[in-house]
């Protein structure tokens, strides 16, 4: 699964595809846990999303957690690489709120995930240059369903390339069904959040997954993952990043007293396909939109410095009774 930058001959990596999936493209994603849908989306969208993501980083009615209202002098770039990431951007745009249901993305998901799903969160992640990277975890370990159909839509909003900090993947690292265990680590190139150790892979296994705008990454939750810092003089590694599972699958996002383990439901979720066996419960609102900041990116009493180098990822966490990170 050679980058696309040594694409000389045009012809995509191992595990590219392009929309709909046939059985090739299933059979790929049921085997590696991931596959990629090239250049999916259209420039216009995509040019679309990044002006509404601006928009929103500026947080003109104060309804985005951690992030000050910016100073109208601050042009648009100025404004967007003082972001890591927000979260639940849907929550506050209609366009971001449609993304979620995005006809490509729908038709991908119900093949591998079936007819009904539901999102549970969105990410808005902007990465700057000097931005850091995300060490080795599993987005399962976040967002626990309970029928193992946890699935991440991945959209490039710039090229995605091994030196501003594309995903990294072990390919086959899902079938096992194992989530593996979380330690802390010490390394300044990546947020605090912890990271998976333990597992059977080595350096061999890991396969960078450089992408062009406007292609899509789908991935299995139990999918070992990481992401490289962004160590590119200037520029973003922007990405909307939706995580989905099966609507027929219980969320424990959370805990309510008196209601049995077994019964737990987080019901704050948009259901993009199918129908919800449980509606009877009704929707409610429960995560609010914050920005992912800088103090906490690095955490740890770390100082917030330039990354050295292309290294490992790791995920951060926050939240709400439920927050997952994932697919950094």
């Amino acid at each position: 699964m050679e980058p696309f930058t040594s694409r000389n001959d045009g012809r995509p990596p191992k595990g590219w595809f392009n929309s709909p999936l046939d059985q090739r493209a299933e059979a790929f994603y049921k085997d590696n846990g991931f596959l990629v849908l090239d250049r999916a989306v259209g420039e216009p969208e995509l040019d679309a999303i990044l002006t509404e993501a601006a928009d929103l980083c500026r947080n003109r009615d104060g309804l985005i957690e951690n992030l000050p209202t910016a100073p109208d002098d601050l042009d648009d770039e100025a404004v967007m690489s003082r972001a890591l990431c927000i979260h639940y951007p849907h929550k506050l745009s209609q366009l971001f709120l449609r993304m979620l249901s995005h006809r490509v993305i729908v038709e991908t998901l119900t093949r591998l995930i079936g007819p009904d799903v539901k999102c549970i969160q969105s990410m808005m992640f902007f990465k700057a240059a000097g931005k850091p990277g995300q060490a080795w975890h599993q987005d399962e370990i976040f967002i626990p369903s309970r029928d193992r159909s946890l699935a991440g839509a991945w959209l490039a909003l710039d090229d995605a390339t091994i030196e501003n900090g594309c995903l990294w993947v072990i390919p086959g690292s899902h079938k096992p069904g194992v989530i593996w265990h979380l330690e802390q680590h010490n390394d300044p190139r990546f947020d605090c959040t912890r990271e998976a150790r333990g597992f059977p892979y080595t350096a061999a296994d890991e396969r960078p997954v450089e992408v062009k705008r406007g292609s899509i990454i789908f991935f299995n939750g139990y999918l070992l993952h990481r992401s490289l810092p962004n160590v590119a003089k200037r520029g973003y590694r922007r990405s909307l990043v939706n995580h989905y599972m099966s609507a027929q699958s219980l969320l424990a996002w959370g805990w309510t007293e008196g209601i049995n383990s077994g019964w737990q439901d987080f019901r704050d979720f948009v259901m993009v396909a199918g129908h919800d066996p449980y509606a009877y419960k009704g929707l409610e609102d429960l995560s609010k939109p914050y920005l992912r900041s800088e103090d906490s990116i690095h955490g740890c009493g770390r100082p917030s410095s330039r990354p050295p180098g292309r290294g490992n990822p790791a995920t951060a966490v926050r939240g709400n009774p439920a927050t997952g990170v994932a697919g950094r």
